[in-house]
């Protein structure tokens, strides 16, 4: 074994010991580039840039108020002029070594002080309103923040912890000024405007969230005595005035405080960042002295290695090359065995394995072991996917038998709604058929994740806006989801079953994560490649690399993995998943504009079909025709979801000119006693009890769906055990 020891380092250890110098370097030079760039070459010019704007914005406001500050605001004019001229040479600075996002801040910096002058001209000659010259120092000192901002970005993680701390005292230092500068509008007359009002009421709310949830908890070390920094006099005067009207005796007081806030603020400042230097140059200087100690070390070992492989290398090379060549066929071998495995084929182990001749020394031992390994690999994948088809079976056929059973309670739920009219029976009954309809969707779940097919089939074409409904009626919280269809697509007959189970599970999600109060929106409409769906939440959302992951999981569904993901909470994207891929649609999921998530479904051209001949609107009548049950969609919810699906409004699809799905009408169905009276009456109608409005209204749209129902059916038209 000793030959093996010394070989296998002659291989690989050289190429690998180079890179991870060449990486070490290169990480030293990139992160003392870096902090050079954050401490001097542009985090100095930025800082000081940022506290003279900070100060004129102030003078230019309490000069447009007053007309008294004006020799003050040229002296400040004048220091602003050299942080200016000290940034200026930034923009042409060679920036490709250092933090992402740099150049592109300068730039945007170095544009905004272009207009510096016309604004000051402005101001003097009083064309620039208050609020026009608040918002243009405003948006400069924010742009400069974004260059202090890219230079905290960092190749340590630690340095990048400690210098978002330092980015946050600015935004503090910067709220605080733009309180000032509005204040300074209203200490000569006493008064501010209701927008004035919320601007301070703004940058307060800002600046005390970034001190107690960012800057407080982070304070560490010699830090720690600025904790109490928010307890000081003129800490506590400050804000005091900050919760009273404006008056003009509060001026001096004001302008005491916010000074004194101003000058602790800069010195835990000075000193955050003399301690994000320490930390970020300490480690530069951490990773050269590894570099030196690794790069000794390592080229003593490498001239070991090297004349160690030359010395064997001409007796092995010859048997390695053998070994290496059955190593690869084994390579190529195992993915097409695991293949025709996930195809379904039946796998001989002896006939896949390639038994390689043992020799009596280190590498016949070496091949004895390939041989070892080659059967131990086939076999275990055999075992594993005879393990997977046998549980996906078995899955199979407990989750059958249960949706007979749940068939046959459906249909006797059927037959007890039929029954009853009682508003209190039926409102259970109806909870009860909503339950079950869930219930049927997770067992179609264990079906679909076993490798089978949901069994629900249509024989024609039906509504998208039908489908949409039949998905939102099979979530428990359907009446947050608001559903819009732009035009009037119809989607296949042997889409519809798949189709409903993926809108209702990723509405479900939607639901799932999101707060109970929040909408879920869902909207379709036609687009070039077919029709798009698109729900949006309004929950946490995900990170960027869950979506990612997700949106990969979309696109290549897993085959026999389903029992590695069985803790796995997206199980329902797993089955959406599956379904997309069997039906060729396309599932995207996106961040929403919200703070949630937004998913895309794209229905291929093939899925969509034009309206069939007939389901045409039929001629204007007396009363509306009911629809066949069997050509309903799968709102088995009749009660309360087929009273919600009409929309917020209450009110029928206004779009399209088909004939809309059994819905409440209002005192359509209602006896002469529960009639809305006339308008004199209108207190007595308030005072009446509401559950009983709801409750006959339930069990007159009983009574006339039962009628229907026991109406004949056409010849050749579906019944409802079709579906």
């Amino acid at each position: 074994m000793l030959i093996i020891v010394v070989l296998v380092p002659s291989v690989t250890f050289t190429p690998l010991l180079a890179s991870g110098m060449f990486q070490l370097a290169a990480q030293w030079r990139a992160e003392k580039a870096q902090m050079d760039l954050a401490t001097n070459t542009v985090g100095s010019p930025a800082a000081d840039l940022f506290l003279s704007l900070e100060q004129e914005r102030r003078l230019t406001a309490e000069t447009q108020a007053r007309n008294t500050s004006r020799d003050k605001l040229a002296k400040q004019r004048a220091v602003t002029d050299k942080a200016v001229s000290a940034f200026r040479p930034l923009a042409t600075l060679q920036t490709a070594g250092g933090q992402e996002g740099l150049a592109d801040a300068i730039a945007r910096t170095d544009r905004s002080l272009g207009l510096l002058d016309q604004q000051r001209r402005a101001v003097d000659a009083g064309w620039s309103s208050q609020q026009k010259a608040f918002d243009y120092y405003s948006e400069v000192i924010e742009t400069d923040l974004g260059v202090l901002t890219a230079l905290s970005r960092t190749e340590h993680t630690k340095v990048n912890s400690q210098a978002q701390t330092l980015i946050d005292l600015f935004w503090v230092i910067d709220m605080i000024g733009r309180e000032d500068a509005v204040l300074a509008r209203g200490w000569e007359t006493g008064d501010l405007s209701k927008e004035e009002y919320a601007l301070v009421a703004d940058a307060v709310g800002a600046r005390k969230h970034l001190l107690q949830s960012r800057v407080a908890p982070s304070l560490t070390g010699n830090e720690s005595q600025y904790r109490t920094l928010t307890t000081s006099k003129a800490w506590q005067t400050m804000t005091a005035i900050e919760g009273r009207p404006v008056s003009t005796d509060q001026a001096s007081a004001w302008r005491s405080s916010v000074d004194t806030v101003r000058e602790q603020l800069l010195q835990l400042l000075t000193l955050r960042l003399e301690n994000v230097s320490k930390l970020g140059y300490g480690h530069a200087n951490q990773l050269f002295v590894i570099f030196l100690s690794i790069t000794g070390v390592s080229l003593l070992a490498l001239a070991l290695v090297i004349f160690t492989t030359w010395r064997l290398t001409a007796v092995l090379r010859r048997r390695i090359r053998h070994l290496r060549q059955e190593a690869q066929q084994l390579q190529m071998r195992l993915p097409d065995v695991v293949a025709r495995l996930e195809r379904g084929e039946d796998v001989d182990v002896n006939a896949e394995v390639h038994v390689v001749e043992p020799t009596p020394d280190e590498l016949g031992e070496l091949g004895q072991a390939l041989n070892l390994a080659s059967r131990s690999a086939v076999l275990t994948a055999v075992r594993q996917a005879e393990q997977h088809r046998g549980f996906q079976r078995m899955l199979q056929r407990i989750a059958r038998r249960t949706q007979i059973l749940i068939g046959l309670q459906l249909k006797k739920l059927d037959e007890l709604e039929r029954r009853y009219e009682d508003p209190e029976v039926l409102e259970g009954l109806f909870d009860l058929d909503h339950l079950t309809a869930r219930l049927r969707r997770y067992e179609e779940n264990l079906v679909i994740l076993g490798g089978g097919q949901p069994q629900r089939r249509w024989r024609k074409p039906v509504r998208l806006l039908d489908v949409l409904r039949a998905a939102q009626g099979e979530v428990q919280d359907y009446r947050r989801i608001s559903v819009d269809v732009e035009g009037d697509p119809w989607v296949t007959e042997r889409a519809v079953g798949p189709l409903v189970h993926v809108l209702a599970e990723l509405m479900e999600n939607a639901t799932s994560f999101s707060k109970p109060q929040t909408p879920v929106e869902v909207r379709a409409a036609l687009v070039s490649r077919g029709v798009a769906v698109e729900i949006e939440d309004r929950g946490l959302g995900m990170e960027p690399e869950q979506y990612a992951a997700a949106n990969a999981l979309m696109k290549e569904p897993p085959q026999l993995d389903v029992m590695t993901h069985a803790d796995d909470v997206r199980l329902g994207l797993y089955v959406v998943a599956r379904l997309a891929a069997s039906l060729g649609l396309q599932v995207e999921l996106r961040s929403s504009a919200f703070g949630g998530s937004r998913v895309i479904v794209l229905l291929p051209e093939p899925l969509i079909v034009d309206r069939p001949r007939e389901d045409a609107p039929p001629a204007p009548a007396a009363a509306p025709p009911q629809t066949e049950p069997d050509e309903q969609l799968p709102t088995r919810s009749r009660g309360r979801a087929m009273a919600y699906v009409t929309g917020p409004t209450g009110s029928p699809d206004q779009d399209s000119d088909l004939q809309p799905l059994p819905q409440r009408v209002r005192q359509a169905n209602l006896v002469t006693e529960l009639k809305a009276p006339a308008a004199g009456d209108e207190q007595t109608w308030a005072a009446r009890d509401q559950p009983s409005r709801s409750s006959a209204t339930i069990g007159a749209f009983q009574r006339q769906s039962r009628r229907r129902r026991t109406e004949p059916p056409e010849p050749g038209s579906p019944t409802t055990e079709d579906r």
